[in-house]
Protein backbone atom coordinates (compact mmCIF):
# COMPACT_ATOMS: atom_id res chain seq x y z
CA UNK A 1 0.00 0.00 0.00
CA UNK A 2 1.24 3.45 -1.12
CA UNK A 3 0.10 6.90 0.55
CA UNK A 4 1.33 10.02 -0.97
CA UNK A 5 1.98 13.05 2.10
CA UNK A 6 2.03 16.82 1.67
CA UNK A 7 4.83 16.48 4.26
CA UNK A 8 5.38 20.87 4.13
CA UNK A 9 1.47 21.35 5.14
CA UNK A 10 1.54 20.89 8.44
CA UNK A 11 2.01 24.39 10.93
CA UNK A 12 5.63 23.33 12.20
CA UNK A 13 7.90 22.49 8.92
CA UNK A 14 8.21 18.58 7.32
CA UNK A 15 9.81 16.82 10.73
CA UNK A 16 6.11 15.90 12.23
CA UNK A 17 4.73 14.77 9.46
CA UNK A 18 7.68 12.58 8.30
CA UNK A 19 8.39 11.22 11.94
CA UNK A 20 4.81 10.45 11.81
CA UNK A 21 4.67 8.51 8.52
CA UNK A 22 7.64 6.59 9.44
CA UNK A 23 5.71 5.62 12.72
CA UNK A 24 2.94 4.93 10.64
CA UNK A 25 5.09 2.96 8.21
CA UNK A 26 6.10 0.78 11.53
CA UNK A 27 2.35 0.39 12.51
CA UNK A 28 1.26 -1.03 9.50
CA UNK A 29 3.65 -3.46 7.66
CA UNK A 30 3.89 -3.01 3.93
CA UNK A 31 3.23 0.61 4.02
CA UNK A 32 5.05 2.71 1.57
CA UNK A 33 5.16 6.42 1.37
CA UNK A 34 5.62 9.15 -1.16
CA UNK A 35 6.61 12.60 0.81
CA UNK A 36 6.25 15.74 -1.39
CA UNK A 37 8.14 18.89 -0.87
CA UNK A 38 11.68 20.37 -1.64
CA UNK A 39 13.70 17.49 -1.77
CA UNK A 40 16.99 18.53 -0.03
CA UNK A 41 14.81 19.75 2.82
CA UNK A 42 13.32 16.31 3.39
CA UNK A 43 16.41 14.59 3.00
CA UNK A 44 17.61 16.22 5.86
CA UNK A 45 14.83 15.59 7.59
CA UNK A 46 15.20 11.62 6.75
CA UNK A 47 18.77 11.35 7.35
CA UNK A 48 17.70 12.96 11.37
CA UNK A 49 15.17 10.88 11.70
CA UNK A 50 15.56 9.31 15.95
CA UNK A 51 16.82 6.17 16.21
CA UNK A 52 14.10 4.60 17.07
CA UNK A 53 12.23 5.35 13.53
CA UNK A 54 15.39 4.83 11.22
CA UNK A 55 14.38 1.63 10.40
CA UNK A 56 11.15 2.86 8.64
CA UNK A 57 13.05 5.28 6.05
CA UNK A 58 13.84 2.94 3.82
CA UNK A 59 9.67 2.88 3.56
CA UNK A 60 9.79 6.55 2.42
CA UNK A 61 10.39 7.97 -0.85
CA UNK A 62 11.11 11.41 -1.59
CA UNK A 63 9.30 13.47 -4.38
CA UNK A 64 11.01 17.13 -5.28
CA UNK A 65 7.82 19.88 -4.71
CA UNK A 66 9.68 23.52 -4.72
CA UNK A 67 6.49 25.37 -3.86
CA UNK A 68 4.37 25.48 -0.75
CA UNK A 69 0.55 26.78 -0.35
CA UNK A 70 0.49 29.07 2.53
CA UNK A 71 -2.05 28.73 5.40
CA UNK A 72 -3.80 32.05 4.30
CA UNK A 73 -3.32 30.97 0.75
CA UNK A 74 -7.33 31.70 -0.85
CA UNK A 75 -8.20 28.66 -2.62
CA UNK A 76 -8.97 30.61 -5.65
CA UNK A 77 -5.34 31.63 -6.05
CA UNK A 78 -3.83 27.63 -5.23
CA UNK A 79 -6.24 26.61 -8.14
CA UNK A 80 -4.38 29.07 -10.23
CA UNK A 81 -0.83 29.36 -8.86
CA UNK A 82 -0.27 26.25 -7.33
CA UNK A 83 0.68 23.55 -9.85
CA UNK A 84 4.72 23.30 -8.41
CA UNK A 85 3.64 22.74 -4.85
CA UNK A 86 3.80 19.80 -1.79
CA UNK A 87 0.22 19.76 -2.11
CA UNK A 88 -1.14 19.91 -5.19
CA UNK A 89 1.85 17.50 -6.73
CA UNK A 90 0.54 15.23 -4.13
CA UNK A 91 -2.85 15.21 -5.07
CA UNK A 92 -1.76 14.62 -9.02
CA UNK A 93 -0.11 11.48 -7.23
CA UNK A 94 -2.81 10.26 -6.26
CA UNK A 95 -5.08 11.25 -9.14
CA UNK A 96 -2.74 9.49 -11.31
CA UNK A 97 -2.91 6.22 -9.35
CA UNK A 98 0.71 6.58 -8.41
CA UNK A 99 -0.74 5.81 -4.47
CA UNK A 100 -4.24 4.98 -2.77
CA UNK A 101 -4.87 7.94 -0.62
CA UNK A 102 -3.36 11.00 -0.04
CA UNK A 103 -2.17 13.09 3.16
CA UNK A 104 -2.07 16.90 4.04
CA UNK A 105 -1.96 19.21 7.15
CA UNK A 106 -2.07 22.03 5.16
CA UNK A 107 -4.73 24.95 3.90
CA UNK A 108 -8.01 23.37 4.80
CA UNK A 109 -10.04 25.41 1.81
CA UNK A 110 -6.84 24.85 -0.72
CA UNK A 111 -6.73 21.42 -0.15
CA UNK A 112 -10.65 20.46 -0.94
CA UNK A 113 -10.51 22.98 -3.92
CA UNK A 114 -7.19 21.04 -5.28
CA UNK A 115 -8.73 17.33 -4.74
CA UNK A 116 -11.81 18.03 -6.32
CA UNK A 117 -10.01 19.33 -9.33
CA UNK A 118 -7.64 16.57 -9.06
CA UNK A 119 -9.81 13.67 -8.18
CA UNK A 120 -13.48 14.72 -8.93
CA UNK A 121 -16.48 13.07 -6.96
CA UNK A 122 -18.12 10.42 -6.80
CA UNK A 123 -22.39 10.23 -7.36
CA UNK A 124 -22.60 13.35 -8.93
CA UNK A 125 -21.97 14.69 -5.48
CA UNK A 126 -21.04 18.20 -5.66
CA UNK A 127 -18.96 19.27 -2.95
CA UNK A 128 -17.21 16.55 -0.78
CA UNK A 129 -17.72 17.32 2.75
CA UNK A 130 -14.92 16.78 5.56
CA UNK A 131 -15.80 14.08 8.54
CA UNK A 132 -13.90 12.82 11.60
CA UNK A 133 -15.17 10.48 14.48
CA UNK A 134 -15.64 12.35 17.77
CA UNK A 135 -15.40 10.29 21.04
CA UNK A 136 -18.65 9.05 22.88
CA UNK A 137 -19.34 7.21 26.28
CA UNK A 138 -18.33 3.64 26.37
CA UNK A 139 -15.46 4.50 24.50
CA UNK A 140 -17.67 4.58 21.19
CA UNK A 141 -17.64 7.48 18.95
CA UNK A 142 -19.65 9.16 15.83
CA UNK A 143 -19.31 10.55 12.61
CA UNK A 144 -19.79 14.71 12.72
CA UNK A 145 -19.75 16.16 9.38
CA UNK A 146 -19.56 18.55 7.40
CA UNK A 147 -16.79 20.35 10.00
CA UNK A 148 -15.97 23.41 7.46
CA UNK A 149 -16.23 22.69 3.65
CA UNK A 150 -19.74 24.25 3.21
CA UNK A 151 -20.84 26.55 5.73
CA UNK A 152 -23.88 27.39 3.96
CA UNK A 153 -25.82 24.73 2.76
CA UNK A 154 -28.94 23.57 1.27
CA UNK A 155 -31.18 20.23 2.54
CA UNK A 156 -30.36 18.35 -0.50
CA UNK A 157 -26.57 18.72 0.68
CA UNK A 158 -27.36 17.61 4.26
CA UNK A 159 -29.28 14.88 3.09
CA UNK A 160 -26.00 13.93 0.88
CA UNK A 161 -24.03 14.29 4.47
CA UNK A 162 -26.34 11.78 5.78
CA UNK A 163 -26.17 9.16 3.47
CA UNK A 164 -22.06 9.82 2.95
CA UNK A 165 -21.50 9.38 6.87
CA UNK A 166 -24.15 6.48 6.95
CA UNK A 167 -21.66 4.78 4.18
CA UNK A 168 -18.26 5.43 6.39
CA UNK A 169 -20.27 4.16 9.73
CA UNK A 170 -21.19 0.95 8.36
CA UNK A 171 -18.39 0.23 6.20
CA UNK A 172 -15.39 1.65 8.59
CA UNK A 173 -16.78 0.58 12.08
CA UNK A 174 -18.90 -1.95 10.63
CA UNK A 175 -21.83 -1.36 12.14
CA UNK A 176 -25.06 -2.61 10.27
CA UNK A 177 -27.93 0.04 10.90
CA UNK A 178 -25.77 3.67 11.77
CA UNK A 179 -28.50 5.96 13.84
CA UNK A 180 -28.81 8.79 11.62
CA UNK A 181 -29.23 12.37 13.41
CA UNK A 182 -29.65 15.96 12.60
CA UNK A 183 -27.37 18.62 14.72
CA UNK A 184 -30.11 21.40 15.55
CA UNK A 185 -31.06 23.57 18.58
CA UNK A 186 -34.09 21.21 19.98
CA UNK A 187 -35.34 18.13 19.57
CA UNK A 188 -39.00 19.65 18.51
CA UNK A 189 -39.75 19.70 14.69
CA UNK A 190 -40.67 23.35 14.67
CA UNK A 191 -37.27 24.45 15.54
CA UNK A 192 -33.64 24.64 13.60
CA UNK A 193 -33.39 26.79 10.66
CA UNK A 194 -35.30 26.10 6.90
CA UNK A 195 -32.71 23.90 5.51
CA UNK A 196 -32.37 21.72 8.59
CA UNK A 197 -36.63 21.38 8.83
CA UNK A 198 -36.66 20.29 5.16
CA UNK A 199 -33.66 18.25 5.37
CA UNK A 200 -35.92 16.56 8.40
CA UNK A 201 -38.63 16.03 6.10
CA UNK A 202 -36.72 14.43 3.56
CA UNK A 203 -34.39 12.18 5.67
CA UNK A 204 -37.44 11.10 7.09
CA UNK A 205 -39.13 10.04 3.88
CA UNK A 206 -35.28 8.19 2.60
CA UNK A 207 -36.16 4.40 4.14
CA UNK A 208 -32.66 3.33 3.60
CA UNK A 209 -31.10 5.33 6.21
CA UNK A 210 -32.11 4.42 10.33
CA UNK A 211 -32.44 8.20 10.88
CA UNK A 212 -32.98 9.12 14.20
CA UNK A 213 -34.51 12.75 13.73
CA UNK A 214 -32.68 16.12 15.42
CA UNK A 215 -29.86 15.56 18.12
CA UNK A 216 -28.78 18.53 20.43
CA UNK A 217 -25.14 19.40 20.88
CA UNK A 218 -24.78 17.07 24.25
CA UNK A 219 -26.04 13.99 22.46
CA UNK A 220 -23.27 14.00 20.10
CA UNK A 221 -20.79 12.55 23.19
CA UNK A 222 -23.45 10.63 24.43
CA UNK A 223 -23.55 8.29 21.82
CA UNK A 224 -27.24 8.88 21.19
CA UNK A 225 -26.73 8.32 17.51
CA UNK A 226 -23.41 7.32 14.83
CA UNK A 227 -23.41 10.25 12.69
CA UNK A 228 -24.20 13.56 13.05
CA UNK A 229 -24.98 15.65 10.16
CA UNK A 230 -24.62 19.84 9.94
CA UNK A 231 -23.39 22.52 8.01
CA UNK A 232 -19.49 23.25 7.94
CA UNK A 233 -20.07 26.41 10.00
CA UNK A 234 -21.48 24.70 12.48
CA UNK A 235 -20.04 21.19 12.57
CA UNK A 236 -16.38 23.72 12.76
CA UNK A 237 -17.51 24.97 16.08
CA UNK A 238 -18.44 22.08 17.99
CA UNK A 239 -15.34 20.04 16.63
CA UNK A 240 -13.00 23.29 17.80
CA UNK A 241 -15.30 23.20 20.91
CA UNK A 242 -15.00 19.64 21.94
CA UNK A 243 -11.29 19.22 21.28
CA UNK A 244 -10.32 22.51 23.69
CA UNK A 245 -12.69 21.49 26.86
CA UNK A 246 -10.83 18.01 26.11
CA UNK A 247 -7.22 19.82 26.40
CA UNK A 248 -8.64 22.24 29.02
CA UNK A 249 -10.25 18.75 31.39
CA UNK A 250 -6.49 17.00 30.96
CA UNK A 251 -4.75 20.32 32.41
CA UNK A 252 -7.47 20.82 35.04
CA UNK A 253 -6.94 17.01 36.15
CA UNK A 254 -3.07 17.30 36.34
CA UNK A 255 -3.16 20.46 38.06
CA UNK A 256 -5.24 19.47 40.78
CA UNK A 257 -3.54 16.44 41.49
CA UNK A 258 -0.10 18.38 41.76
CA UNK A 259 -1.37 21.02 43.27
CA UNK A 260 -1.01 19.65 47.16
CA UNK A 261 1.49 16.40 48.63
CA UNK A 262 -1.87 14.41 49.46
CA UNK A 263 -3.48 15.29 46.49
CA UNK A 264 0.26 14.10 44.65
CA UNK A 265 -0.04 10.97 46.57
CA UNK A 266 -3.59 10.16 45.38
CA UNK A 267 -2.85 11.27 42.01
CA UNK A 268 0.45 8.53 41.49
CA UNK A 269 -2.26 5.70 43.27
CA UNK A 270 -4.66 6.74 40.01
CA UNK A 271 -1.83 7.28 37.85
CA UNK A 272 -3.25 4.57 35.56
CA UNK A 273 -6.55 5.22 35.02
CA UNK A 274 -5.61 8.98 34.60
CA UNK A 275 -3.14 7.84 32.22
CA UNK A 276 -6.23 6.10 30.21
CA UNK A 277 -8.44 8.88 30.26
CA UNK A 278 -5.87 10.95 28.96
CA UNK A 279 -5.82 8.75 26.10
CA UNK A 280 -9.19 8.64 25.11
CA UNK A 281 -10.22 12.15 25.44
CA UNK A 282 -7.03 13.16 24.01
CA UNK A 283 -7.82 14.99 20.30
CA UNK A 284 -5.09 13.90 18.99
CA UNK A 285 -6.08 10.29 18.80
CA UNK A 286 -9.23 11.34 16.11
CA UNK A 287 -6.52 13.55 13.82
CA UNK A 288 -6.93 12.65 10.88
CA UNK A 289 -10.96 14.37 8.67
CA UNK A 290 -12.12 12.59 5.76
CA UNK A 291 -12.92 14.91 2.59
CA UNK A 292 -15.83 12.27 1.78
CA UNK A 293 -17.55 12.70 -1.86
CA UNK A 294 -13.95 12.72 -3.82
CA UNK A 295 -13.16 10.11 -5.92
CA UNK A 296 -10.56 8.88 -4.07
CA UNK A 297 -8.71 9.19 -0.45
CA UNK A 298 -7.71 12.23 0.67
CA UNK A 299 -7.58 12.87 4.63
CA UNK A 300 -6.98 16.41 6.16
CA UNK A 301 -4.58 16.17 9.40
CA UNK A 302 -4.89 19.43 12.11
CA UNK A 303 -1.86 21.50 11.07
CA UNK A 304 -0.67 22.12 14.67
CA UNK A 305 -0.11 18.11 14.76
CA UNK A 306 2.41 16.37 16.13
CA UNK A 307 4.03 13.32 14.90
CA UNK A 308 2.03 11.02 17.08
CA UNK A 309 -0.81 12.95 15.33
CA UNK A 310 0.12 12.66 11.91
CA UNK A 311 0.63 9.22 12.39
CA UNK A 312 -2.93 8.63 13.32
CA UNK A 313 -4.00 10.67 10.41
CA UNK A 314 -2.12 8.22 7.81
CA UNK A 315 -3.23 4.81 9.30
CA UNK A 316 -6.98 6.77 8.89
CA UNK A 317 -6.11 7.14 5.10
CA UNK A 318 -4.73 3.35 5.74
CA UNK A 319 -8.45 2.02 6.87
CA UNK A 320 -10.18 3.80 4.46
CA UNK A 321 -7.94 1.98 1.61
CA UNK A 322 -8.43 -1.24 3.18
CA UNK A 323 -12.38 -0.68 3.01
CA UNK A 324 -12.45 0.24 -0.47
CA UNK A 325 -14.28 3.69 0.82
CA UNK A 326 -14.62 5.80 -2.71
CA UNK A 327 -15.94 2.36 -4.54
CA UNK A 328 -18.79 1.97 -1.50
CA UNK A 329 -19.72 5.59 -1.60
CA UNK A 330 -19.52 5.82 -5.48
CA UNK A 331 -22.01 2.03 -5.78
CA UNK A 332 -24.41 3.03 -2.52
CA UNK A 333 -24.85 7.13 -3.45
CA UNK A 334 -25.42 6.32 -6.84
CA UNK A 335 -28.24 3.87 -6.50
CA UNK A 336 -31.10 5.74 -5.69
CA UNK A 337 -30.21 9.40 -6.32
CA UNK A 338 -31.99 11.10 -8.70
CA UNK A 339 -33.32 14.28 -9.32
CA UNK A 340 -35.02 15.25 -6.49
CA UNK A 341 -31.44 15.12 -4.57
CA UNK A 342 -29.60 17.66 -7.37
CA UNK A 343 -29.81 20.97 -6.68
Amino acid sequence: MRIAIDAMGGDVGPAAAIHGAAAAVQACPGLEVDLFGPGDRLATELENLPRHLAAAGSHLSIHHAPGLIRQNQRPSDALRRGGDTSMALMLSHVAERHAVAGVSAGNTGALMALARRALGTVADIPRPAICTAIPTRNDGRCYLLDLGANVDVSARRLVDFARMGEVMARHVDGLSAPRVALLNVGSEGTKGSEAVRQADSLLGETGSLNYIGFIEGDGIFAGSADVVVCDGFVGNAVLKASEGLARMLIERVQVTFESHWSSRLVGMLARPALRRLKSELDPVRYNGASLLGLDGIVIKSHGSADATGFSYAVLRAVQEVRRGLPERLAMELGVGRDSTQQE
